[in-house]
């Protein structure tokens, strides 16, 4: 699967820029020192990026800026909904562990799913820096970018939020559960 960005309708593209313009201005401890017109002029210098945020918001994700990136002065937004995006959840880690399941496979994969979208899944660090920002899966658990590693021995890595601490565990990457998806990150 790979990204393919659709160009958004008017009113998508509208509807798009105004959610996530009330959204920084709700939270702006997420991205101190950044002003919305300089997200969106961003914005308009990359118009493909539109659809990958349109994505992020339709899976549930609710997308929000989360800083710039220091050596490329990308703006960084990240699914900030208060739990794993509900229209993400339910997917095993990889294609090879959805190939390797004989039954009960699930719709699909995480890493699958957010190359599709054009975003990148969380890696541990990234997931313990949002966490910092406010306090995401205290009631469900959101898949992250795994060491080749341990995905070379079965295995991935999931994150949640319990006890106001960040756990870091492992599953046999072929499992998928209604309560765990992924979340992302895109650069713009």
């Amino acid at each position: 699967m790979t990204h393919t960005s659709q160009p958004l309708s008017t009113e998508q593209r509208e509807t798009l820029l105004k959610t996530l313009k009330e959204r920084f201005a709700n939270h702006m401890h997420r991205h101190p020192g950044l002003d919305w017109e300089t997200v969106q002029a961003r914005l308009e210098a990359h118009p493909q990026k539109l659809w990958s945020l349109y994505e992020m918001e339709r899976t549930g994700g609710e997308p929000d800026v989360i800083g710039i990136d220091e050596t490329t002065g990308e703006i960084l937004f990240c699914d900030c909904s208060p739990e794993s995006p509900a229209g993400r959840r339910s997917l095993c880690y990889d294609r090879a562990a959805w190939e390797a399941r004989k039954e009960n496979k699930p719709a699909g994969s995480a890493m699958e799913m957010a190359e599709a979208m054009g975003i990148e899944m969380l890696t541990e660090e990234q997931y313990r820096a949002l966490q910092r920002l406010g306090e995401f899966d205290s009631k469900t658990s959101s898949w992250v970018k795994t060491p080749a590693s341990i995905r070379q021995l079965g295995g991935a890595l999931f994150c949640d939020r319990r006890y106001n601490t960040v756990f870091v565990y492992h599953n046999g990457a072929d499992s998928y559960y209604a309560s765990r998806g992924f979340r992302g990150l895109l650069r713009i």
